[in-house]
């Protein structure tokens, strides 16, 4: 069954299903979710202003898609060329670069709002 031109619920389920495949299945991922959760209970907790929210959020989720979309790729390669090719590896490496661009952004968000807030003491 395709998902074009399915119902939003049946697509939203689609989708659900994949978050928990790639939860399932991917450590680092799992590692990811729980960090998500960290940062919302510290959001919780610090209170920061609503452009923060939203900064925190946006970067965390960005962290998680690309994680999702790494997950994607690796798993599609491995079916389709199993077998050990330099290209491929590249193609993994640069896939797993993404993941890592988009941490060390989220992390920045991190660092500029901690300094915000320590600097509203």
């Amino acid at each position: 069954m395709t998902t074009k031109n399915q119902p939003f619920l049946i697509r939203l389920r689609f989708a659900l299903h994949g978050l928990l495949y790639g939860l399932r299945l991917e450590r680092s991922l799992r590692f990811q979710a729980a960090a998500f959760v960290l940062v919302l209970i510290l959001l919780i907790v610090l209170r920061p202003p609503a452009l923060w929210w939203a900064l925190v959020l946006l970067s965390s989720s960005a962290v998680i898609a690309a994680e999702l979309l790494n997950t994607t790729l690796e798993h599609l390669i491995d079916h389709l060329h199993p077998g050990v090719h330099e290209q491929i590896r590249r193609v993994k490496d640069c896939a797993a670069a993404a993941v890592l661009v988009t941490v060390l952004g989220a992390i920045a968000v991190g660092i500029a709002l901690a300094v915000h807030l320590l600097s509203h003491i």
